[in-house]
């Protein structure tokens, strides 16, 4: 018996016998996997190679992240080098220290 199969007897019993608790989690429950069949199906993650392809988006993903912070520290510690030589430079000129050099 199918998914669909099952929903299908699922309203019927509640159409002919009332919703009962029971009855209405069943289907609650059927839609819910039908649905979320349907929706994986679509996106093409319902064969057995659907969990190995988001374990491998995951990591790439992962990676990206840690790709883009490092880039972000990078940048930064190379602009705090830059804003430290050029205040190096700056008191070097200002205590005179380029008169040596001439």
């Amino acid at each position: 018996m199918t998914r669909e199969d099952m929903l299908a007897r699922l309203i019927a019993q509640a159409q002919t016998a009332g919703g009962d608790l029971v009855t209405l989690r069943a289907i609650v429950e059927e839609a819910s996997d039908l649905g979320a069949a349907r929706v994986l199906s679509r996106m093409g993650l319902s064969d057995a190679d659907a969990r190995d392809d988001l374990s491998e988006l995951r990591e790439l993903l992962q990676a990206w992240r840690d790709a883009k912070a490092s880039a972000w520290r990078a940048a930064i510690a190379w602009a705090v080098r830059g804003v430290l030589a050029a205040l190096l430079l700056a008191m070097a000129v200002r205590l005179g220290v380029v008169e040596l050099f001439r």
